[in-house]
């Protein structure tokens, strides 16, 4: 199946949907390994081909899990990894943008993946301690070397984005992006298409929450990675409910799920926004897809403007913790 096609800054075409990988080795809870191997071959058979992965996610695991499911079918996959977030004891323990390191975890990823190049080589979080001009230097000689083919940052603000454009090309800028998450609309997409760079935007469903409005944390598995984020707990969450609820109930107007609406919103932004909501399941893979077919109309669109203005959301998108990462 043939999935419409962009590109991400200079040279590098993918689908206009990719898949997040995250929650396929424990983000969020237990996963079952065998349907998350299905749910990736499944995507390759939709022409899905945009697979997003990170050494941090399981602690390597993660890339593991797509050596084994993409195969033989290297061909058909564009593999987009990441490095820089240092973990410990399940928790953020820092960030490393060193050249140095760089280096040591592109070589790992590579092992683990089982690819003589990463496609999409992205830092996680810009280091405050390292400038990046040496990081994407550090970068671009593994470019040099065969074993990277394309550069992107992660939360990068406009400032660093300019910067790092001035030492190698940057094919995509990844950031959160979602009718929840309007950060990028003060200036990162502008930045972005200013310099040429296409914007990967993750978690376009709010981590699941604008798909499956939860009614209670306890609903959330004990080792769910979500218990820690601001926007899942407290008087935040029935807040966020009532947001989700309407997005539902468009949904349901449209004759599409909630999940395919606010997917359809986000597509819309811009042929160079190519978000990668996360799966580990082939319905919900499934149903995604279908998204790309929904074509929001302006009184749609005009009602999400309205029930989820820039700032809608309660509560912050991560932990305090995470959220000193975010480079603006």
């Amino acid at each position: 199946m043939a999935l419409p096609r962009t590109a991400l800054g200079p040279g590098l075409r993918v689908g206009r949907l990719g898949l997040g990988c995250m929650s396929m080795t424990g983000a969020y809870g237990a996963a079952d390994r065998a349907e998350a191997v299905a749910t990736v071959r499944r995507a390759l058979d939709l022409g899905v081909d945009l697979l997003d992965t990170a050494d941090v996610y399981g602690l390597g695991a993660n890339e593991e899990l797509l050596r084994e499911a993409v195969g033989g079918r290297r061909s058909e996959v564009v593999i987009a990894t990441k490095f820089g977030l240092i973990r410990a004891g399940g928790r953020l323990a820092g960030v490393d943008g060193s050249p140095g390191y760089a280096r040591r975890a592109c070589e790992a990823s590579l092992r683990r993946l089982g690819v003589e190049a990463i496609d999409l080589y992205t830092l996680h979080r810009v280091d405050p301690r390292v400038p990046i001009e040496d990081t994407v230097g550090a970068l671009a000689r593994l470019v040099e070397e065969g074993k990277v083919r394309y550069l992107g940052l992660s939360e990068a603000g406009p400032a660093t984005l300019r910067r790092a454009c001035a030492v190698h090309p940057i094919a995509a800028l990844q950031s959160e992006y979602s009718l929840w998450t309007r950060d990028p609309e003060a200036g990162a997409l502008a930045a972005c298409r200013e310099l040429g760079v296409g914007f990967v935007a993750y978690s376009p469903l709010g981590r699941g929450f604008l798909a499956a409005p939860l009614e209670s944390e306890a609903e959330l598995a004990e080792d769910d990675g979500r218990r820690r984020h601001p926007r899942f707990r407290g008087e935040n969450l029935p807040r966020n409910r009532e947001l989700a609820l309407r997005l539902e109930a468009l949904g349901r107007e449209l004759g599409a799920s909630a999940a395919q609406v606010a997917l359809a919103w986000v597509l819309a932004r811009g042929d160079d926004v190519v978000p990668i909501p996360g799966s580990a399941r082939r319905r919900h893979l499934e149903e995604n897809v279908a998204a790309l077919g929904l074509a929001l109309g302006p009184e749609a669109t005009a009602r999400l403007e309205r029930a989820f203005p820039p700032g809608a959301a309660a509560g912050d998108r991560y932990p305090p913790e995470v959220m000193q990462t975010l480079d603006r």
